[in-house]
């Protein structure tokens, strides 16, 4: 009996390690674009970070009057950033909805609590070695690449997840008919 215990926690474990929380990506703001962002470009964003929990400000480049620089992709800052800013035009608006596993995790960070689910507004303002556009040219959100990407991805990360819940279920479940047959003292063992 004991071992069947230890195989549902098991399961357990496994189906919430599936479902952990995604990063979000909304485009708040698509833009028309011919040269959009990639892993390695040096950017500019202006961005305002507020926690989930209560909507408090923890920060914003806004409120400086000075972009945030970084390169996209080399893990200069939270993957949450190096991910959803990904594929994106100058002038292009997203709010990214970052989870803990994106964002700073369990480790508190100044006014971040530990285990902070964060919302950042962000505005693409630049990419280095990049001409701005002379104009920023909006389209709706339906019509964006991003948008039916992001779609696309979304059902397709829930199916990669429902798979995965699948199957850990059928490997628990072989783990558990392992052990009862193990532990079966009716059954004859006539191995050797």
């Amino acid at each position: 009996m004991h071992g069947l215990f230890v195989s549902l926690t098991l399961l357990a474990s496994a189906a919430a390690g599936a479902l952990a929380a995604d990063l979000e990506i909304d485009v708040t703001l698509p833009v028309e674009c011919d040269r959009r962002t990639k892993a390695g470009d040096k950017i500019d964003v202006h961005y305002r970070g507020t926690l989930q929990s209560n909507g408090n400000k923890f920060d914003a480049s806004y409120d400086r009057g000075t972009p945030f620089s970084f390169v996209l992709g080399n893990g200069q800052v939270i993957k949450g950033w190096d991910q959803g800013l990904l594929d994106m035009c100058i002038g292009e608006k997203r709010t990214l909805t970052v989870p803990p596993e994106y964002g700073y995790g369990q480790r508190g960070i100044g006014p971040i609590p530990a285990g902070s689910t964060l919302i950042f507004e962000t505005e693409l303002v630049g990419i280095h070695g990049v001409p701005k556009p002379e104009s920023i040219v909006t389209k709706s959100a339906t019509d964006t690449p991003a948008a039916a990407e992001s779609s696309a991805s979304t059902e397709t990360e829930s199916a990669n997840i429902a798979e995965k819940v699948v199957s850990k279920v059928s490997e628990a479940a072989d783990a558990v008919k392992t052990i009862v047959a193990d532990t079966d003292d009716t059954q004859e063992h006539n191995e050797l």
